[in-house]
């Protein structure tokens, strides 16, 4: 708690491009208002997955520092962690760091489909957060990140105002939009976002550019034993639907794909959410070899720019892997 008349600078680090990410950054925000400290001012800061380690001490910046949906870091300086992926350590110290801590304000827990819903139980039932008034936001973040759609076709229809925020937040083209989505996310229903001028003047093009890269996946996808593979590295299209591949192609049940941006070559492993139940390969520990992770059944690896070649190569590998596990 401040002292009085004195605003508390909160920094919370979430993982930049994700409907859960951002999801998970708003629900931190309110609870922490709610249940900590209302006069607070928090600054946003988004991560992206990358080959060099993605946090130097100088960076936690705040009178608090909090991470949610991303990798630990074992700074002093952070005081609040929010996590769910099976790669969340970076190393057996970061790990070690983790247990060790005894603050009460840093949670882990991988069997959860979203870190949305894993933070709000553990302010609701840890802090006394009332976390009914963002139930529709913590429902979607639960679904979108744990790919828990009814079918394909909704997944790629886009035709739920949740649908069409996660495309603009994982596609949007401008820097720093996230952060500031989250305030307003925090706040208001997910058909009011959508009618925010910073995303609707977004949400026309993205949408015809998600209808453009169906037509390019079904020109470049290859689908062959049950794997479909993809590259897509020579266009900009590192936010497509990554349910699209399953669309096009229910019969399989892995995609592998490479894609890149300015900032990145990356490398995308996927299960079809829709024949999960015959996928026995854990796909975030077979990213870790190559310095990669994720989850179980989605994972993804994160190299220089400048190594595309090595990019596509490790996604021929992974490829024939899954074709012949």
């Amino acid at each position: 708690m401040a002292a009085p008349g004195v605003k508390l600078i909160v920094r919370v680090f979430f993982h930049d491009k994700c409907f859960d990410g951002a999801s998970s950054a708003a629900i931190f925000s309110r609870f922490y208002r709610e249940r900590i400290d209302p006069k607070v001012e928090f600054r946003y800061t988004g991560m992206t997955h990358r080959a060099s380690k993605p946090f130097e001490e100088d960076v936690f910046d705040g009178d608090e520092n909090a991470i949610v949906d991303f990798k630990y870091s074992s700074s002093p300086r952070l005081t609040w962690w929010f996590d769910h992926h099976q790669s969340a350590f970076l190393t057996p110290a970061d790990a070690a760091n983790f247990r060790a801590d005894h603050s009460g304000r840093k949670f882990y827990d991988p069997t959860y489909k979203s870190c949305t819903k894993f933070l709000a139980t553990i302010a609701s039932e840890k802090f006394g957060f009332d976390a009914k008034p963002l139930a529709e936001l913590i429902h979607w973040g639960d679904i979108i990140d744990g790919a828990q759609f009814a079918s394909p076709g909704v997944a790629v229809g886009l035709k739920e105002p949740a649908m069409q925020l996660a495309l603009v937040i994982e596609a949007a083209p401008e820097p720093n939009l996230v952060p500031k989505l989250i305030p307003h996310l925090a706040q208001i229903s997910l058909a009011e976002m959508i009618q925010l001028p910073i995303v609707a003047k977004h949400l026309g093009p993205l949408l015809e550019r998600h209808r453009r890269s169906i037509e390019i996946m079904r020109e470049r996808g290859q689908a062959r034993d049950g794997v479909i593979f993809f590259d897509v590295s020579d266009l900009d299209l590192e936010g497509y639907n990554k349910f699209i591949p399953y669309y096009l192609h229910p019969e399989c049940l892995y995609s592998v794909g490479v894609s890149a941006s300015p900032t990145r070559a990356k490398v995308s492993i996927g299960t079809n959410p829709w024949k999960e139940t015959d996928a026995d390969v854990n796909l975030a520990t077979l990213a870790e070899k190559y310095g990669g992770g994720g989850h179980a059944r989605v994972a993804a690896i994160s190299l220089n720019p400048e190594d595309l070649a090595r990019a596509r190569q490790i996604a021929n590998e992974i490829a024939e892997t899954l074709r012949h596990p």
